[in-house]
């Protein structure tokens, strides 16, 4: 696994918010912070994050500032299928994936296995410009495999779960 925050400068998050025609605002700087610091998080974690530093955050105001800030290219959304929600990290046009445990929704980068974004192109992409490739590698953590197990646990999707 990569660790990507630790080769960045430290960002200058008021430029970055200028430079994308965003306004610099108290929820705008501190939801980037947050990001930052707890890549992968959902909108309810940065939104009890941005209520401790700022006081009254509506969650309301968080999605709209994550909407702002994915659509401005700073940051970006993951949608891993997992309890339901999004995650956000910041967007470093780095051209990474993602692993995704399917037992405890854990989310942590892997590096692309070609350099140049597409990485992976699909097989006709008929008159399309292909820019990005999204990939979710989904399987267990090593944290939710049994001991010295190579095998996968089973765990019932949720129509199984609902037969029950």
């Amino acid at each position: 696994m990569v660790d990507l925050l630790q080769t960045a400068p430290e960002p200058d998050y008021r430029r970055q918010l200028r430079d994308a025609g965003l306004r610099v605002t108290a929820p705008r700087l501190v939801t980037l912070e947050i990001v930052a610091e707890r890549q992968h998080a959902e909108a309810d974690e940065i939104n009890a994050a941005a209520r401790e530093r700022l006081g009254d955050v509506s969650m309301q105001t968080t999605y709209g500032v994550l909407h702002a800030l994915t659509e401005a290219g700073l940051i970006r959304r993951l949608d891993t299928s997992s309890r339901e929600a999004a995650r956000y990290e910041i967007h470093r046009h780095d051209n990474h994936h993602h692993l995704v445990c399917r037992i405890c929704g854990s989310v942590e980068d892997v590096p692309c296995t070609r350099g140049e974004a597409p990485c992976l192109e699909p097989f006709d992409s008929g008159d399309f410009l292909v820019e990005t490739a999204d990939v979710l590698f989904r399987g267990v953590c090593a944290a939710c495999r049994p001991p010295q197990s190579t095998s996968v646990p089973v765990v019932p999707s949720k129509e199984e779960e609902e037969e029950r």
